[in-house]
């Protein structure tokens, strides 16, 4: 009877969420929209960077490191006066400004070491420090090969072969696409969870069932495995045929095995949105949980960030986070090709926090259900 009044349950709640269409529009948004927009919004280089140059030396050398910038790198470089130079770069029109002085050139051949300033919008992080080393690069490349009058590369003393191994061509879309996925996993779970908690508080709903004969085991249950299988469901169909399908991202390890993975972690995550939706008392109260819970679980879970780097004590600290042990598993996986003797104990640990996570939000969960009654 009790397997039966879990069963039933759960199913209210997959009937209770599909007349929801504020969250079945969420549901597809997270897993579709968002995935591609996360892999593909942020450029893999350089891309299209504003720039302007003030030439008051007007040489060949001058000429040359001109012409060195264009497309895809840098939008073809805007001619500016001196005076000019502040004013634009105040307004937001150019990310990097070249001052190339008078006599440069003329320095240059007679021993001279002159120099050329570069303005730079720091605001424009990604672009700021990728686009000062290409441009350093890129003038020096020209004022050596202007110097020496061949275009060529001098042999370095020591040669380093570079071998890329898992993301042979260093697509950033490869990694933006699988970190959405396993982030909006993480947030689903947590939000559809609460917010059905929260909204049958809200409707009434649950006075209906304290009079039912069924216990808080039974109702937490139905709703951790009801939305734990909409989330899964939801993550299998995005990496299938929006990671795979549309974006051609290999994956190189066992889905199978990643989505048993992605359902230990389930366990945990939507234990943590019902312990969430005890606590709060209204969706803008949960809103605010939201926050407070999800920012710490995504950036601190090594996902973004290796955790080595990290503070000693917020790697001890984030051992209990269930983010942290999935973010590592998923990219074993699905990076790598691991396989169950690389990421059992992820597994287990995983196993480990959900029960604790969901023993914790049971004895929460009892405890708000009586003061109810």
């Amino acid at each position: 009877m009790r397997i039966d009044n879990i069963r039933q349950l759960g199913i209210k709640e997959l009937r209770s969420l599909a007349r929801d269409p504020i969250m079945l529009v969420l549901i597809v948004f997270a897993f579709t929209v968002a995935i591609y927009s996360g892999a593909t919004a942020m450029p893999e280089t350089l891309n299209k960077a504003p720039i302007a140059i003030v030439d008051e030396d007007r040489s060949p050398l001058s000429a040359r490191i001109v012409a060195a910038f264009y497309p895809p790198h840098f939008i073809p470089p805007v001619m500016i006066t001196q005076a000019e130079m502040d004013a634009r770069m105040d307004a937001g029109l150019d990310t990097f400004a070249l001052n190339i002085p008078p006599e440069f050139q003329r320095d240059l051949l007679a021993g001279r070491q002159p120099t050329i300033q570069l303005n730079v919008d720091a605001t424009r992080m990604t672009q700021a420090f990728t686009g000062s080393g290409y441009i350093q690069t890129m003038i020096t490349s020209e004022v050596a090969e202007f110097s020496q009058r061949y275009r060529g590369i001098a042999a370095p003393p020591v040669d380093l072969e570079l071998r890329a191994r898992f993301n042979p061509s260093l697509t950033q879309a490869w990694f933006g696409a699988v970190m959405e996925v396993i982030n909006n996993v993480t947030m689903l779970s947590i939000v559809l969870t609460g917010a059905a908690l929260i909204r049958e508080r809200e409707h009434g709903t649950i006075e209906h069932l304290l009079v039912m004969p069924v216990t808080p085991f039974e109702i937490m249950t139905s709703k951790v495995w009801s939305m734990g299988l909409v989330v899964l469901a939801a993550c299998a169909f995005s990496l299938v045929f929006v990671v795979q399908g549309l974006l051609a991202v290999p994956i190189e390890g066992s889905l199978v095995l990643f989505l048993f993975g992605a359902a230990l972690h389930l366990f945990a995550t939507t234990s943590m949105g019902i312990f969430m939706g005890t606590i709060a008392r209204s969706m803008p109260q949960f809103g605010l949980l939201l926050m407070l819970f999800l920012m710490p679980l995504q950036m601190l879970s090594g996902g973004v960030t290796p955790r080595e780097s990290m503070p000693d004590f917020i790697q001890v600290v984030m051992q209990i986070a269930p983010t942290t042990h999935f973010v590592s598993l998923a990219q074993a996986i699905l990076y790598r090709g691991a396989g169950l003797d690389v990421v059992w104990p992820k597994f287990i640990a995983l196993f480990l926090i959900g029960t604790l996570f969901f023993g914790i939000t049971l004895l929460r969960f009892r405890k708000t259900i009586t003061m109810m009654g």
